[in-house]
């Protein structure tokens, strides 16, 4: 093998992408980058290919029966065929239990690259994925390695020992192994500052191009020359590359490995989980990333006039990480398969959508899971108390009566308790929350929301608070334990995020018997299906467009069903507790796009 830190220090060949490789499924493809309309796509030929990504099709919501009669004959007629609510609806467990933790087919070396990952860094779903998917691989016997900075001293690890030289300075590793899987920190002092993770209160740190760029080479270094367990990883490896901060994966394999023997059996896989952050710096920057000139065109973005910011030169051109990503990785998945299609759009894709429609034949979607053990309502150290799918409704009832007290609102288990938790910013709709609040806090019930963020919408949760000191709370921050009893406690959710890749909450609140009522878009129209009273089928209410009016409207469906229709209020309840939210499931997905990443030729060679 041409030992690899040798690679950086010699004169490369170009970026040589071939059209018409040798596949199984005949794929024909153009790899040439043209200029349509001032912006870079991909050209393509017709494909053929069976791994075209599938859309999923939400379930058909009916409309709720207007009295009571109607609804007990609605339900009576549909009784028959859904006695079972285990087989109700098609993304509700029925054979995963059979399958959870069984054996992959082929086992392969996958290697994670990640800005961050729980629970040693987080700022947000990222860090829980790269956290709970490893080990979800590893148990069905793939050997799993993730790579990501060491932002502090971390006690559980240790050092390798191990330096490399890159990009003009020199890193190092230090490892840590649990629940089978191989955790790799780089080390260097861009990564252990004070501040966040990508900023502080002055802004985004100004070196971020290139912390991230020098965690992309040392991933590709760390298979190579850590030997952990034994033995190393070799060259043989799957990589997933994870948003902005990953992206560069793809190119460096294809520009400074497998021009020189190394990675020719590797593939790499570019999981996007926010199309919005891309990675976006000036072109004279191209050059500090220690790649082979006729690459610049793999990197190279053009926004059109109404888009451009900033001061980059030559008119709006500048690099684009994402952009790279998304135009060299082997495979391209994102967290939904909503959201694999919403990014094909010009409302979602965030000037990428033309790149990813001519590569729709190799875009998927797979749905995020959940730690099934710090998210179990019968095990959870932090509710008032624990409970399952079989005594939900007395466990709950004894969570809102504990939640109603510590917040000092009137004990009352007949009202409605409504939550809200997450960030507070325009994405994730808390202004809707604050819009629809006043109509809301006159049907008689309560709402208690957790989150931070923009300084404006902070002082709404105040508001809202000092307007209606006994139906509404507002806390101001985060709070973990508070997360889980306020999941526990209230009956409804509110989501109302203009964009959601995924989405966790929701998934997190159907296991704890809460329903939730969100907007119909990414991961939260893959997830929360529509409540269907006569075919007794859906997990929550979902409602588009994305205004006040519509959140409101739907708002009054799931009151009205909290209200008069016990029953099928339960029977939502009850289906979302018994879904399969596992990561296991999430494995065997992503083990099936791994296996076709490897029938086909690597698609930058």
């Amino acid at each position: 093998m041409v030992n690899a830190a040798a690679i950086w220090s010699q004169s490369l060949a170009g970026y040589v992408c071939k059209s018409n490789q040798p596949c199984a499924y005949r794929r024909s493809i153009g790899c040439r980058i043209d200029r349509v309309i001032g912006r870079p796509v991909i050209s393509q030929c017709v494909v053929h290919s069976k791994h075209s990504s599938s859309r999923s099709k939400p379930a058909r919501a009916g409309a709720h029966p207007s009295t009571a009669e109607e609804h007990a004959r609605a339900g009576q007629e549909a009784q028959a065929e859904s006695h079972n609510r285990n087989t109700s609806d098609e993304y509700l467990q029925d054979e995963t239990e059979q399958k959870r933790t069984s054996r992959a087919r082929t086992a392969f070396n996958i290697v994670f690259v990640t800005s961050e990952v729980a629970p040693w860094s987080k700022t947000g779903g990222l860090g829980d994925v790269c956290g709970s998917l490893p080990p979800a691989l590893a148990a069905r016997g793939h050997r799993v390695m993730v790579v990501a900075p060491q932002y502090q001293n971390y006690p559980e690890s240790s050092s390798t020992g191990v330096t490399a030289d890159i990009l003009g300075t020199t890193v190092g590793f230090s490892h840590h192994r649990s629940k089978g899987v191989d955790w790799v920190f780089v080390e260097h002092d861009s990564y252990d500052r004070p501040g966040g993770l990508y900023g502080d209160e002055s802004g985004v740190y100004g070196d971020n191009q290139f912390r991230f760029a020098l965690l992309n080479v040392a991933a590709l270094e760390a298979p190579l020359i850590l030997d952990l367990e034994g033995s190393t990883y070799g060259d043989d490896c799957v990589f997933i590359a994870n948003d902005w901060h990953g992206a560069l994966v793809p190119v460096y394999i294809a520009a400074k490995y497998r021009t020189h023997g190394v990675y020719q059996t590797a593939r790499s896989i570019l999981a996007i989980h926010n199309l919005r952050h891309q990675g976006v710096y000036g072109p004279s920057t191209f050059e500090m990333l220690q790649l082979p000139k006729e690459w610049y065109n793999a990197l190279e973005w053009q926004y059109p006039p109404h888009q451009r910011q900033g001061s980059y030169e030559e008119e709006g051109r500048c690099v684009n990480t994402m952009k790279a990503g998304i135009s060299c990785a082997d495979r391209v998945v994102t967290v939904s398969p909503g959201y694999a299609w919403e990014i094909q759009t010009p409302e979602g894709g965030w000037g990428m959508e033309g790149m990813l429609t001519s590569r729709s034949y190799a875009l998927n979607g797979v749905l995020n899971g959940v730690d099934l053990v710090e998210w179990d309502p019968e095990n959870d150290p932090h509710i008032y108390q624990n409970y399952g799918e079989t005594n939900f409704v007395e466990g709950k009832r004894a969570n809102k009566a504990g939640l109603q007290k510590e917040m000092g609102l009137p004990q009352r288990p007949e009202v409605p308790v409504i939550g809200f938790i997450g960030r507070l910013d325009y994405q994730k709709g808390a202004d809707l929350v604050l819009g629809a609040a006043p109509w809301l806090l006159n049907q008689d019930v309560q709402i208690i929301c957790l989150g931070t963020g923009d300084k404006h919408l902070e002082a709404g949760m105040r508001w809202l608070e000092s307007a209606y000191p006994d139906k509404a709370r507002g806390w101001v921050g985060f709070n973990v334990p508070m997360s889980h009893k306020i999941t526990a406690a209230c009956d409804l959710l509110l989501m109302p995020s203009r964009f959601e890749p995924c989405g966790l909450n929701q998934l997190y609140a159907m296991r704890y018997g809460t329903v939730p009522v969100a907007h119909a878009t990414g991961g939260l129209r893959d997830t929360v299906l529509p409540f269907n009273p006569w075919e007794v089928t859906g997990t929550g209410w979902t409602f588009s467009p994305c205004t006040v009016d519509a959140f409101i409207s739907t708002l009054g469906q799931a009151l009205q069903t909290y209200r008069e229709h016990t029953d099928s209020f339960q029977d939502l309840q009850s289906r979302g507790m018994i879904r399969d939210s596992s990561w296991d499931k999430a494995a065997q997905e992503y083990e099936q796009i791994f296996e076709w990443a490897k029938v086909d030729q690597p698609y930058c060679r």
